[in-house]
């Protein structure tokens, strides 16, 4: 019994397949997963949402309104943020963070509309990472050249060993953090909704849902933002 329960307690916050490929890849099956849909829902809503700003920004007023509002106040956010940590190499990647900025937000507060979210899986979060990763070196590469590979031998030798491993493993550090964090809210939320009664999983989930969705889904969006602009800044 206790092996049952178990059993449908995980069903809560496992990773499930929702449509299998008539195809092989690397004689594994392939799977349209749960969080692959979340992802692409997601992703349309962004995709939407970016059409509709543009056209209310080609029409914008000089006293915004509405909708305008809205737009100029997450633009200015996320300028400030960038700014606020690239000073004036900001411009050169606002477009970047502000992207990641919002698919990470998004896909962390997925879950109050009843998704799976995405990034609370690690084959979204450590693309995300990897990615990064190669922006960083290659403005590292850009701003210094080969300089960039020899101040792993700095302040010695002797940490080279070290220096790698703190380069190699930014991409795993920056999407286990994320993932981490994600994976252990849907686990609270599975277990709850799993383990209580019916008549108390109404009321108090709110509470666990805003820390777990709300709270932790926009600090961690920020986290791996400013991060991520902090290893950018470290090779500018």
């Amino acid at each position: 019994m206790g092996i049952l329960l178990a059993g449908d307690i995980s069903e809560q916050f496992m990773i499930k397949g929702v449509l299998k490929m008539p195809f092989l890849f690397l004689g594994q099956e392939v799977w349209i997963t749960d969080s692959i849909l979340s992802m692409i829902l997601i992703s349309i809503i962004l995709i939407i949402f970016a059409i509709i700003c543009n056209k209310i920004i080609k029409k914008a007023k000089e006293i915004p309104t509405g909708i305008q509002n809205v737009v100029e106040l997450v633009v200015e956010m996320i300028d400030n943020m960038v700014k606020g940590t690239l000073g004036d190499n900001a411009y050169r990647f606002r477009n970047y963070i502000g992207t990641i900025f919002l698919f990470i937000l998004v896909a962390n507060l997925s879950g109050l509309l009843g998704l799976r979210a995405p990034t609370a899986d690690y084959g979204v979060t450590l693309p995300l990472g990897i990615f990064t990763f190669i922006i960083i070196q290659f403005q590292g590469f850009k701003n210094s050249g080969i300089n960039n590979f020899l101040d792993l031998f700095k302040p010695t030798p002797i940490l080279f060993p070290i220096n790698i491993i703190g380069e190699v493993t930014t991409p795993i550090t920056l999407s286990l953090r994320l993932f981490a964090n994600l994976l252990s809210g849907v686990i609270i939320m599975g277990l709850w909704y799993g383990m209580i009664p019916v008549v108390f999983r109404f009321g108090i989930p709110a509470a666990l849902h805003a820390y777990c969705d709300l709270f932790s889904g926009c600090i961690q969006a920020y986290v791996f933002s400013m991060l991520t602009m902090v290893y950018v800044s470290q090779k500018l």
